[in-house]
């Protein structure tokens, strides 16, 4: 007979390989990491517990502050890891396509940019409802030209549906890595129906990643990696 907790059991040591690999990113990029998490964790035990004192049930609020302060932490961890893990990534070619990553379903994200100069300032192509978004990778100075140019294209195939640009980085006027794909579903979803079949249907006519992408001549820097999406 089959072990019908054996499945159980592979998903819970997942989860801790999980748990375990994105501490050790999270505190690559922020060593004070465990310190806070013990604070974190301390605390909240340490409140909910006087407050238990002063209601006069300290066992009850004690057996209630160790959920409270687990969940806390976690929430902590979760926010530290995430801000930690953009930081790292900050500055790598394709960090962008990275941070995108995030964005689920109803989304697609060409994986290969649809234009690059020398420089490996990057664009990339989301599409979603609310039409196409062009997003940028690399200094304002240089990649609001590029930027320009690639709507320009695509505003004379799509015509009246809605094409966004926007600019990944630190720069005024720039979107952070950690709130790109937020800023993104905050667009207005204005293209339903049969107007997402018309969009898709005119992307694949502009077959933008099949024409000649003005990649760099000469081998690339070495050391470059596309950095994997973080998950949550």
């Amino acid at each position: 007979m089959a072990d019908k907790s054996a499945p159980a059991k592979k998903d819970r040591l997942r989860g801790l390989r999980q748990l375990r690999q994105a501490y050790v990113l999270g505190r690559r990029g922020d060593p004070k990491l465990p310190w806070v998490l013990l604070a974190v964790g301390i605390g909240t035990f340490a409140v909910v517990l006087a407050l238990g004192f002063a209601l006069k049930s300290p066992v009850f609020f004690g057996l209630l502050a160790i959920p409270i302060a687990l969940a806390t932490t976690t929430f902590v961890f979760g926010r530290r890891v995430d801000k930690s893990v953009y930081k790292q990534m900050e500055g790598t070619p394709g960090a962008v396509y990275a941070a995108l990553g995030r964005l689920r379903r109803g989304w697609t994200v060409e994986q290969e940019p649809i234009a690059i100069n020398r420089n490996q300032d990057m664009v990339f192509r989301v599409v979603g409802k609310c039409g196409v978004v062009l997003v940028s990778e690399g200094p304002h100075s240089r990649v609001q030209h590029m930027l320009r140019d690639q709507r320009k294209k695509y505003e004379r195939v799509l015509g009246d549906l809605p094409v966004h640009e926007m600019e990944a980085g630190n720069d005024e006027g720039q979107v952070p890595l950690r709130k790109l794909h937020t800023t993104i579903l905050k667009l207005p979803r204005t293209v339903r129906g049969a107007q997402m079949t018309e969009l898709y249907n005119r992307l694949r006519a502009l077959s933008v990643t099949q024409n000649a992408i003005p990649i760099p001549k000469g081998p690339l820097p070495k050391g470059i990696k596309v950095p994997r999406a973080p998950r949550g």
